[in-house]
């Protein structure tokens, strides 16, 4: 998939777009990526955020019984120049308690690299 592909939330509001296996936010600016065999998201610091389901959200459960460890993170891509309006979202399938919408209920799990609550402290 080499076009820019909305993400949207559960509300049927754009909350990111995918493209090359990055995610970026509404200003362009590289927040995540997608690892190409799984399907599963992570942060710019290589933190589990989530997977990407096949309705072009991101999701995860909400109880996370694995512990999934911290990936090394990939170079950081171009910021991207986003159309300027998107198609409208797929029709989608609830969403039921035990999974979180993350560009929803969490979209500060997906922040750029300089910015968020996991970041290493400066000394």
């Amino acid at each position: 998939m080499s076009k820019v592909t909305p993400l949207y939330t559960t509300l049927g509001e754009v909350g990111a777009v995918y493209y090359l296996g990055n995610i970026h936010n509404h200003r362009g600016e590289w927040v995540g990526w997608v690892e190409p065999a799984t399907g599963d998201v992570y942060s710019t610091l290589g933190f589990y955020v989530g997977h990407l389901a096949r309705d072009q959200r991101v999701l995860r459960r909400r109880a996370l019984e694995d512990g999934r460890s911290r990936r090394p993170v990939p170079a950081a891509p171009e910021r991207l120049t986003l159309p300027a309006s998107f198609p409208l979202p797929p029709m989608m399938s609830e969403v039921d308690f035990s999974t979180v919408d993350v560009l929803e209920e969490e979209p500060e799990k997906l922040h750029t690299s300089d910015a968020g609550e996991m970041r290493e402290d400066m000394d």
